[in-house]
């Protein structure tokens, strides 16, 4: 991802996915549900993903994904622009949606399993 706007415009690609507010700022939801948010570090934005995943992305790929100590008891991780991740951060992007969406939204998309 080079920026905010392309992560976002990825996003916008699942089904269901609109830009809503939340904490403040415009961000891709489904469902009422945040998939991501602008982060609070430069450089970097917040990705929703399960604890056991985020010990996973910290082990293999440190060089984009990372932690502050804000992040640290949630289940929300930084992503870094810019990097040579695109394919896992999209990955991760579709298994936050997958998380928030419906099983008719997932069945729809052709998603019944997740990604």
């Amino acid at each position: 991802m080079g920026d905010w706007d392309d992560a976002c415009a990825f996003a916008l690609t699942l089904p269901g996915v609109a830009m809503e507010s939340w904490w403040g700022s415009p961000c891709p939801k489904i469902n009422g549900k945040g998939l991501m948010s602008p982060g609070r570090e430069p450089g970097s934005f917040g990705l929703m993903v399960t604890q056991p995943e985020k010990e996973l992305l910290f082990e293999t790929d440190p060089d984009t994904f990372w932690q502050t100590a804000h992040y640290a008891n949630y289940p929300m991780l930084l992503v870094r622009y810019g990097t040579g991740s695109r394919e896992r951060i999209e990955l991760y992007i579709q298994r936050a949606w997958w998380d928030r969406a419906k099983k008719p939204q997932r069945v729809e998309a052709g998603m019944e399993e997740r990604p």
